[in-house]
Parts: structure tokens; C-alpha cells; sequence
């Protein structure tokens, strides 16, 4: 594939890969870390690929931002993704790619959409990691569409700001294994943390730990927190917008936690934290480096949805986060339908 020159129409990447039993859990549905790491895979490539047409340092797309994802089929061993990537929209110093993921079945030719994504990258100078580089402008198919992809931008940049601005929430610490079971059905009771030594296999060409990689281990938290509180099959149904606040170097420790915030009767939100810490230079702290919303439901053995236990909230805290969750889930819902009736 040809790059495109500076004011083209950038050039689609598609890449295949067939889904194996390590990628899929008991129930042999695909992870959904697995997906988004396929997803910001592509966009990488993609992104990559378009910021080094023109001349200058030799740059890395960097992910900054993933807008709100559903997943909008399971996928199965044995099915191939075909995963798409585009640039849809260039400013001064960021791109947006959309993605595409398509699950087929090679034994029936079966073709299904499996999850539609758009993530943001800033192009990072090889020579200098913290020199952002611009990028090349796009050739749009009209005017409308050039605006409506400056609005997407705006939009987006505006809630980074809103979310780098709001207070960091620690988390409690695990719970002692010496100290007494917490009551099933609880925060506490399925509140869980995943640590990480960061690897030269996680990272970059500059030494900073893949966006997809971080993403993979958000949702296998995530996932371990909706099976203890439900004790059945699930799967990732959705994630909000998940922002990239702060690079994590190699050879950093990685603290993952997940809690519930909000169940209804078929989903529950569950909200992760990545925490990093240098194991070098210790004296520094940990710095809150991503943060997300995950959507997980609860599976049958026919993959249908199934009744989730109500959570049992304890505390001023708890409450406050399961109402502000039940806000993001009204508007959730309210959206999905308004976009059914557009036909989206």
C-alpha cells in the first residue's frame, strides 16, 4: 500500500487475524482487550504511516484517546477479524482513525460487525519523545465533512481538559486475606487489581507501553470484577471514552484496579484505574496514568443475557458513584435508541 501524499485522501489499512483459544475465555467468547488491542494496532499503523509523508524527524503515533466503543457481536474462536482503519479527521498536532472490526466465520463465508471504534493519536518525534510533530492534512470528500470532523475534535479535546481537571480518586487498598470475607455483591467483595512489570514486549520504539496493551489489561480487570460479583460467563458490552492522562515508561509497575459502580438489571459499570510508579526512581510516587468506564453483561450458555445481581451500596462514596453511574447509563441508553430510530 502506497503512503498518501500531504492533502490526499489517507489510504484504508485492513489487518486479519484468526481468534485462537488463548484469545477468548472459558466460554470461548473473545475478549474484548483482545479486540481493542487489534483495534489500536491498526490505528497505530495507520496513524504511523500518514505522519511520516512528509519531511522532518521520524515520528510514532502515539493514542491519547478511545471515544465511547460498543461491542456489537461477541466473537468466537475460530472466527477471523478483519479489522479497518481510516483517518477521518487531521488538526495541527492530532488525528482521529476510525475502526472497524468485521468477525467472519471461514466455515459459512458468515460475515458480522463485531465493534466500530474512533481513537485520537499525536505524532511523537523518534528523536524526542515529548516533541510533538504536525500532521499532514487529509483531502476531504466536502466541506461538511471536514466540519464535522473539526467538531468531533473540539468535542473531544474539551472533555480531555474536563478530565484531566477533576481530582485524582485513589483506591483502597486489596483487602488483607488475614481480614474477615467482605458480603458477596458488595464493591469490596469484587474489587480487584491486576499488577504489571512493564516489559520491552509492552512498548513502543520509545520505550512507552503500547496504548492497546494498557487497554487489554483494563478489560481483563474488568472482567475478573463482573464475574465475581455475577459467578457466570461475561462479556465486555462497552467502554467509555478512555483517556491516555500520562506516558508509562518501560520498566515501570503498573497497578490495575477495578471496582463496580453502577448495576442495573442487565449491566454493570465498572470503573478502572491504571496507576504507574517508576521502580528506579521510587522516590516519585505513582502518578494516575489511565482511566475508563467498562459495560460488562452477564452470559448464559446460549450467550443470552442474564438477570445481574443488584449491588448492595455502602457509604456517602459508593452512593454518590452509583448515582453518577445511573446518569451515564440513562444517557447511554437514551442514546442507543435515538440512534436505532436514525438508523445508525
Amino acid at each position: 500500500m502506497s503512503a498518501p501524499q500531504t492533502g490526499e485522501a489517507a489510504s484504508p489499512l485492513q489487518i486479519c487475524r484468526i481468534m485462537w483459544p488463548d484469545d477468548a475465555n472459558v466460554a470461548g467468547n473473545v475478549h474484548g482487550g483482545n479486540i481493542l488491542k487489534m483495534i489500536e494496532e491498526a490505528g497505530c499503523i495507520v496513524g504511523t504511516r500518514h505522519c511520516n509523508t512528509q519531511n522532518g524527524d521520524r515520528c510514532l503515533a502515539a493514542l491519547v484517546r478511545v471515544e465511547k466503543t460498543e461491542f456489537l457481536s461477541p466473537v468466537f474462536i475460530g472466527e477471523v477479524t478483519h479489522v479497518t482503519a481510516e483517518i477521518t479527521h487531521t488538526s495541527k498536532h492530532s488525528l482521529e482513525v476510525q475502526v472497524k472490526v468485521m468477525a467472519e466465520n471461514i466455515l459459512t463465508g458468515a460475515k458480522k460487525l463485531a465493534n466500530k471504534a474512533a481513537l485520537w493519536y499525536v505524532p511523537c518525534s523518534l528523536q524526542n519523545v515529548d516533541k510533538i510533530m504536525e500532521v499532514p492534512p487529509i483531502k476531504y470528500a466536502s466541506a461538511e465533512q471536514e466540519e464535522e470532523g473539526r467538531k468531533r475534535y473540539e468535542a473531544q479535546k474539551m472533555e480531555r481538559l474536563e478530565t484531566k481537571a477533576r481530582p485524582e480518586e485513589m483506591m483502597p487498598s486489596p483487602p488483607n486475606p488475614e481480614d474477615p470475607p467482605k458480603e458477596k455483591h458488595t464493591v469490596g467483595f469484587s474489587q480487584s487489581s491486576l499488577i504489571h512489570l512493564v516489559g520491552p514486549s509492552d512498548c513502543t520504539l520509545h520505550d512507552y507501553v503500547h496504548g492497546g496493551v494498557t487497554m487489554k489489561l483494563m478489560d481483563e480487570v474488568a472482567g475478573i470484577v463482573a464475574a465475581r460479583h455475577c459467578n457466570t460467563n461475561i462479556v465486555t458490552a462497552s467502554v467509555d471514552a478512555i483517556n491516555f492522562h500520562r506516558k508509562i515508561k518501560k520498566g515501570c509497575v503498573v497497578t490495575v484496579t477495578g471496582r463496580l459502580t453502577f448495576v442495573s438489571n442487565k449491566s454493570m459499570e465498572i470503573e478502572v484505574l491504571v496507576d504507574a510508579s517508576s521502580v528506579v526512581e521510587a522516590e516519585k510516587g505513582k502518578y494516575r496514568a489511565v482511566s475508563a468506564f467498562f459495560t460488562f453483561i452477564s452470559l448464559d450458555k446460549d450467550n443470552k443475557p442474564l438477570p445481574v445481581p443488584a449491588l448492595k451500596v455502602e457509604g456517602e462514596d459508593e452512593q454518590r458513584r452509583f448515582d453518577e453511574g445511573k446518569v451515564r447509563y440513562l444517557q447511554n441508553k437514551e442514546k442507543r435508541l435515538s440512534d436505532k430510530m436514525r438508523g445508525q
